[in-house]
């Protein structure tokens, strides 16, 4: 295909960039749509995989006909059979009348299944079944039902690992792989990023009447060295983040930042590895038990130094504290002798009620002043009181 059928494809579907890797997958797109070849699509989510799909459709002989995009993943496994293949009357419990499915509806003309590497294994044997023969058997139907369908799929996960895990059917992967699309990520097409976010930006603007945003050289650069762990779809949620909150219409790269996640605290991404919710939430905790245990760890810190300055009034004996332990999840703290004769069982939080009750004895009970001294919030404090039964307390 020439530069000028490529650029021609871009302006139909709003695809704006020039790296040539980009290019390079439009031109694919453009010269196998002509065929009926099983197309596979492969990158990361948020990278505009469905596009791909579109462009296929409509540059094909069957762009009067219809054009079905399926997401596997967002469908029940237990309702994904009569989804995609219909069911016949009374076939199942609620069954009340014949259904066409997804396939029998894209007869004649193209159907997308993205998310194809999360089709329950049970399905991709009938999957197989329509991309050989070209037919299907409905749920409960004696009769298989013929079919003219073009077959695009795309998936964000490595499937030659899947079929290696035994997920995904090894015959199923190769006839969907007759040929290969691959989307490049935004970190690998990084001239395109100002492109894309001055076009996000400007949407915005047209379409509130607002002033349109403009960075600086540096907040520049710094948008092409982001990660962008959820491509395109990422950036357009940050671009319009700031068009919409930001007031100052000159944005540099301190200020870009508070709109962006720290580097430091996003996920690694795998190469072609999917990038999907559970991971996400997994991550997520992590980082939230993280800054918990900083959090307790600061607290602890402040309570030490109370505790200090406590027996330090009273008593010669000093509070010795040990360094925290290397695990992020143990604390040690040695005692003072004062408190080891007393007890053999005293700890930290024996040392915490007793560093409040200190506290409100010498602030008369005011629950402001101990806060402060405390390093707590009143809140806390008070909810710490309520905690140790300390709120009759004066």
């Amino acid at each position: 295909m020439s530069e000028t059928d490529v650029q021609k494809v871009k302006k139909q579907f709003r695809i704006f960039g020039n790296s040539p890797l980009l290019n390079r997958a439009i031109d694919i797109a453009i010269r196998v749509a002509k065929t009926d070849a099983s197309v596979l699509i492969v990158g990361e989510s948020g990278a505009g995989k469905d596009v791909f799909s579109r462009i296929i459709h409509q540059y094909s002989n069957r762009k009067q006909k219809k054009y079905i995009a399926v997401n596997c993943a967002a469908i029940p496994e237990g309702t994904i059979e009569s989804e995609l293949f219909g069911h016949v009357k009374g076939s199942f419990t609620g069954a009340e009348r014949d259904r066409r499915g997804y396939f029998a509806e894209a007869d004649n003309g193209t159907i997308f299944l993205d998310e194809v590497g999360e089709l329950p294994y049970t399905m991709q044997a009938k999957l197989l079944r329509v991309i050989e023969n070209g037919e299907f058997l409905p749920v409960g139907a004696s009769t298989a039902v013929k079919v003219d369908v073009r077959i695009v799929a795309a998936t964000n996960v490595n499937l030659l690992k899947a079929v290696e895990q035994g997920r995904f059917r090894s015959d199923l992967y190769y006839r969907l792989n007759q040929i290969n699309i691959t989307v490049p990520s935004l970190r690998d097409r990084q001239e395109d990023i100002p492109l894309l976010f001055r076009y996000f930006c400007g949407e915005l603007a047209e379409k509130y009447n607002i002033p349109r945003i403009s960075l600086s050289p540096e907040a520049v650069n710094y948008l092409k060295g982001y990660p962008w762990r959820g491509n395109v779809r990422e950036l357009k949620n940050i671009a319009e983040r700031i068009s919409l909150l930001e007031m100052n219409r000159e944005i540099d790269a301190e200020r870009l930042k508070t709109y962006i996640p720290p580097m430091e605290r996003l996920p690694i991404v795998v190469q072609n590895e999917s990038a999907c919710s559970e991971n996400d939430d997994i991550v997520n905790i992590v980082l939230q038990n993280k800054k918990d245990i900083e959090d307790l760890k600061a607290e602890v810190v402040k309570l030490k130094s109370v505790i200090i300055n406590m027996f330090n009034s009273s008593t010669q004996s000093h509070l010795l504290a040990a360094p925290l332990a290397e695990t992020e999840n143990e604390m040690v703290i040695d005692y003072p002798e004062e408190l080891t004769k007393k007890t053999e069982t005293v700890n930290l939080r024996d040392l915490e009620k007793q560093a409040i009750i200190a506290a409100l004895e010498r602030n008369g009970g005011k629950r402001s002043a101990a806060a402060k001294e405390l390093g707590f919030s009143e809140r806390t404090l008070y909810r710490k009181m309520i905690d140790y039964d300390l709120n009759k307390k004066k």
